[in-house]
């Protein structure tokens, strides 16, 4: 039994933002399953910030995707066909599928291999909040930031998928926090989810709101964004504050390197940390956070959005552009089938 599937692979390295040259669309076909294999019919994938720095030929946390190779993705779906004892067919299941319609995959060799339950929270979530995302916020927020009651907390990309987690985290447990985010409509949602206060970066000026909405300071600074946020941040630091390096998504398409942060002095006068770190470190407790942030959204304290696009793997390209626009509000999903 063989199984034609649509592939996007990657083409060249982009410099800047990828265009129709960085990709190509391809048909494979995939042989059935041979034994600890399964075959997955995938029905949604994650558009993440992290993917534009998977492109890049440079040593990091992950080997870059080759050229010619299937672009990385993680991705929900369905097994229509196994040979794996502990995955029969008609079992959601969730992994590093691969920007594709159908993934032969060996759930020994893909640590992000699992059995998602969609009775719990519908595919799409468990790419978003009971995902990636979400075990990012939930292990950046409580073990790197080190969150305490009564902290004050300031987000920026508050109204993606990670900092949305993030803000909702801290909210449940006894935090004031603070959001950023592009546009009125992301900030009136950040307020309906909890956030005390919200900062429209394109209308107000963060570095001067910032000094208003928290004059003591801020005690955690999960910074998604980097470039002038993570300085207006730095400059508001309340004494041994804690600030969680996840992303700088100001800069991944920039074609070159951004100016460091010019107000890294605050971490010596307010004897502050700045520290960055991985997902992929904590793996062993992604059950905690999978079990603690499913209950918060089951008893209502946590909502999880997905902005979610159709058009299939073909649509993968212009998605993923949408990403760096700005077009979601939480986590953005590209629906496949």
């Amino acid at each position: 039994m063989t199984t034609t599937t649509t592939q996007v692979r990657l083409a060249q390295r982009p410099q800047g933002y990828p265009d129709a040259a960085t990709w190509e669309v391809t048909t494979a076909e995939l042989p059935g399953p041979t034994t600890g294999q399964v075959l997955v019919k995938v029905d949604h994938l994650s558009l993440d910030p992290a993917m534009r720095g998977w492109l890049n030929d440079v040593r990091s946390y992950i080997p870059p995707v080759g050229i010619g190779e299937v672009m990385r993705a993680q991705g929900t779906g369905t097994i229509v066909a196994s040979e794996h004892p502990d995955y029969p067919v008609g079992t959601a299941v969730t992994g590093m599928f691969g920007v594709v319609e159908h993934a032969l995959s060996t759930p020994a060799d893909d640590k992000t291999f699992a059995r998602i339950d969609t009775d719990l929270a519908p595919s799409p979530t468990w790419l978003g909040a009971l995902g990636m995302p979400g075990m990012t916020a939930y292990f950046g927020l409580l073990d790197v930031g080190k969150l305490a009651e009564g902290d004050t907390v300031l987000v920026s990309g508050a109204a993606g998928a990670v900092g949305s987690i993030v803000g909702q985290v801290a909210k449940s447990r006894g935090a004031r926090v603070i959001g950023i985010a592009g546009g009125q409509d992301k900030c009136a949602w950040l307020r309906e989810i909890g956030f005390d206060e919200a900062i429209d970066y394109r209308a107000e000026n963060p570095l001067k709101r910032l000094r208003e909405v928290a004059p003591k300071g801020v005690d955690v600074f999960f910074d998604n964004v980097g470039g002038e946020i993570l300085d207006a941040g730095l400059a508001n630091l309340a004494p041994h504050a804690r600030v969680v390096i996840c992303g700088a998504v100001s800069s991944y398409n920039a074609e070159k390197l951004p100016d460091g942060p010019r107000r890294y002095m605050s971490l010596l006068v307010f004897r502050a940390s700045m520290t960055g770190f991985v997902v992929f470190d904590y793996e062993d407790r992604y059950p905690e956070a999978v079990a603690t942030i499913g209950q918060m959204i089951n008893d209502g304290t946590l909502v999880a959005r997905e902005t979610v696009l159709e058009g299939g793997v073909k649509a993968f390209p212009e998605a993923l552009l949408g990403l760096f626009k700005g077009i979601n509000t939480g986590k953005l999903v590209l629906a496949v089938s």
